[in-house]
């Protein structure tokens, strides 16, 4: 396997991260990094920070990281790829659907690996979930919910609390569910004085019938980050912050106490709580990209994908701005 030559746009909160992450991953090399804002962070240690995707793509770069503030995605990335260099755009994929659809499709037409950096996906916790649903653990699945809480991120200035945020569980939920979403309701408010909204609730339906519920905020004094999902034989709860994944199974045990007999449902069962392999998620998400632009491996987002989650993101601000359910096709 060769090693790809990497260039990182983008030097913030999240780029510093990526960087070091691509340091470390066999058959990458770091060669460039660019930021017109300058690197506050030391992220480029000996090499030269560039001004722009133009001195980047000079460079001679095989793949791009682009973790630059959403508004700039479209035409960050649309220079990317027709400069032929396979690209991983941080989430949101752009500002859009419009301008997410037109990167998608330049990268599709030129032939090479695009992918969107949904980090949720290599979660531990996540990982091991989908799993276990997809070998039939739970059963029919029922429901899933997803709480991210916190306070506020002083790095965000470009965009609310739904694009933020809740875009990693819209992503998460179709991921472990197989599913796209075929409607949604919301609500917002906005109490910290932003011109973005800081707190939604969402409420909807996937094709293949499964309810989902969000509450998401970054006004919370305290980090929640949890995916549970509702099934036939029980609930999973996904500690995302943690990395922990937890199974509640539903009680066999018959109940004497007649009040609680008479309820026709289900019991409280044994509780296991699952020993898994805990790797950093950026980690990772970088190596499933390297292995796609090698042709080794499939599992990154998609553009594609990365279209859909931002389809669900704009229903849920339409929603929330008409007060009425948003159909998905």
């Amino acid at each position: 396997m060769s090693v790809l030559r990497a260039g990182l746009i983008g030097l913030g909160a999240m780029g510093r991260h990526h960087a070091r992450v691509i340091r470390e991953t066999p058959g990458m090399d770091l060669v460039a990094v660019a930021d017109p804002m300058g690197d506050k962070f030391g992220v480029a240690k000996d090499l030269e920070v560039l001004p722009d995707v133009d001195a980047l793509i000079a460079a001679g770069i095989d793949t791009a990281l682009v973790a630059v503030p959403t508004v700039y995605h479209e035409k960050i990335a649309l220079k990317l790829a027709e400069a032929g260099v396979h690209t991983m755009v941080e989430k949101p994929i752009a500002a859009t659907v419009e301008e997410g659809k037109r990167v998608a499709e330049a990268f599709q037409a030129a032939g090479l690996t695009g992918a969107v950096g949904y980090v949720e996906r290599c979660n531990p916790a996540i990982i091991a979930l989908r799993q276990r649903l997809e070998a039939g653990d739970l059963g029919q699945v029922y429901q899933i919910l997803t709480r991210r809480q916190g306070p506020f991120p002083a790095r965000i200035s470009d965009v609310g609390v739904v694009k933020d945020l809740a875009t990693h569980d819209i992503d998460l939920t179709s991921y472990v569910a197989g599913s796209t979403y075929s409607s949604i309701a919301a609500h917002t408010t906005h109490r910290s004085g932003r011109e973005f909204e800081d707190m939604v609730v969402a409420t909807g339906q996937l094709a293949n019938g499964i309810i989902v519920n969000h509450v998401v905020n970054w006004l919370s004094p305290f980090k929640e980050r949890l995916t549970l999902v509702t099934g036939e034989r029980g609930a999973f709860l996904a500690d995302t912050m943690n990395n922990d994944l937890t199974f509640y199974e539903n009680g066999t045990m018959p109940t004497q106490w007649d009040a609680v007999a008479a309820f026709r449902g289900v019991s409280e069962g044994e509780v296991t709580r699952y020993a898994i392999e805990k790797r950093e998620p950026l980690r990772v998400e970088q190596e499933r990209f390297r292995d796609a632009v090698n042709g080794t491996g499939t599992e990154i987002v998609t553009m594609t994908e990365g279209v859909k989650t931002l389809e669900v993101i704009e229903a849920i601000l339409e929603s929330a701005g008409t007060l009425k359910t948003v159909t998905l096709s």
